[in-house]
């Protein structure tokens, strides 16, 4: 399966985000209502500003402690590649209710969502800074030893079920998301 990144696909997953954003900008019940019912990467909050590199990071995870120091700009683009990768996860999505459709296996489903993911990293690292692809990249080296991060052999050793590979290779960093002042929603299938 091949990720869609056609214009007219990418501003469609763009419309999405931007409407929760002027959903929370504005007031009264009726922005309420359309943020709580928005899905896919949802802004909840404006970006922080960044804090200096001597201030202890609160945080395990080396992207979160990166993105806290970032110069705003950097932020604004790590918000807007995160917000894409998103948009992969919700692709991968339909294609696990395709291909369930279709009668495949958990197992099947499992290799290729993992396979997805994984694409789904590598392109969205290649909007990113050498910096901040040699930081994502040093972690899953030495958690998984693999740049990408784990293999779908791996996740069924860990998990034990394909069931539970399908649903780890669609999670996201909740730690990254916030940082980051997104919230991913999956969306209805």
């Amino acid at each position: 399966m091949r990720i869609d990144l056609t214009p007219r696909h990418v501003l469609r997953r763009a419309l999405v985000p931007l409407a929760a954003a002027l959903a929370l900008l504005g007031t009264g019940t009726a922005s309420v209502a359309s943020a709580a019912e928005a899905c896919g990467s949802v802004i909840t909050a404006p970006l922080e500003r960044p804090v200096s590199a001597d201030d202890p990071c609160p945080s395990t995870d080396p992207v979160v402690c990166r993105i806290r120091v970032m110069p705003m700009d950097e932020k604004v683009e790590a918000q807007r590649t995160r917000m894409r990768y998103h948009g992969l996860l919700e692709d991968m999505r339909s294609t696990e209710a395709r291909m369930r459709e279709a009668g495949a296996s958990d197992e099947e489903i499992a290799r290729e969502m993992v396979d997805m993911r994984n694409q789904a990293k590598a392109i969205t690292r290649a909007g990113m800074t050498e910096e901040e692809v040699r930081v994502l990249e040093a972690r899953n080296q030495a958690k998984y030893g693999n740049p990408l991060g784990p293999t779908a052999d791996q996740l069924y050793a860990k998990y034990g079920s394909w069931a539970k590979v399908i649903d780890a290779s669609m999670r996201t960093s909740y730690a990254v998301d916030r940082e980051l002042s997104l919230e991913y929603r999956p969306c209805p299938v």
